[in-house]
């Protein structure tokens, strides 16, 4: 299956360093560029992409406004956001917005490719590296939720999700919990559901709003 992907960034050398290494892959197409957050809204109701890589910061509707709308439009595309280590107060933002993860535009280029099939694949980036700290920074915030409701949350369900909130796949969680990977799948999907999650990012948002998991010091 071919990854359809929209590129979302104000400068063209930019975007047209992206279509040449998507280019260069067979399992992945550029089906759209945008150089404005208003275009990118367009666009991925027009060419419907798995993927849009954002930029966050473009003139007029910027790339939080434009991954709130894309995110909730119920469409198929996720969004990856570009971002760099000092834009921490946008990607508090776009974790609200519905972003499925970050990438660092610097970062080594098979690196990027590999960030678009995870997130195409319906997971998220969630660790090692930045996303984590940025969550981490994300809730210890004074404007976001010190609490989060499980209301209908088994409590096994509560043990899955503790350990997607220390980042543990889901290989991982089976053998801390001694049950089949296939189980440990099936309780993620179900807390997808009941947490109106569209990924992992936002179940270690949940993780940690509801207290589950302490981040670090």
């Amino acid at each position: 299956m071919t990854i359809r992907v929209l590129l979302v960034d104000d400068q063209p050398l930019v975007r047209a360093g992206l279509r040449v290494l998507i280019a260069d892959v067979p399992d992945m197409a550029v089906v759209g560029e945008a150089g404005t957050g208003a275009e990118a809204v367009r666009l991925a109701r027009e060419v419907l992409p798995d993927v849009v890589l954002m930029d966050l910061r473009m003139p007029g509707t910027d790339g939080i406004q434009a991954t709130r709308m894309v995110t909730s439009s119920g469409g198929p595309a996720r969004v990856l956001v570009l971002t760099t280590f000092d834009d921490d107060e946008h990607v508090h933002a776009a974790l609200h917005a519905g972003a499925s993860g970050f990438l660092v535009k610097d970062m080594a280029l098979e690196d990027i490719l590999g960030a678009i099939r995870v997130v195409a694949a319906g997971d998220a980036l969630i660790a090692p590296g930045v996303t984590r700290r940025l969550i981490a920074e994300f809730v210890r915030r004074p404007t976001a939720p010190r609490s989060r409701a499980l209301a209908g949350v088994t409590q096994r369900e509560r043990e899955v999700l503790t350990l997607v909130g220390r980042g543990l796949s889901n290989a991982e969680i089976a053998n801390q919990l001694v049950i089949s990977v296939a189980t440990a799948k099936a309780h993620v999907a179900r807390l997808f559901s009941k947490l109106d999650a569209r990924d992992r990012v936002h179940l270690v948002i949940a993780a940690y709003e509801a207290g589950l998991v302490t981040p670090p010091r």
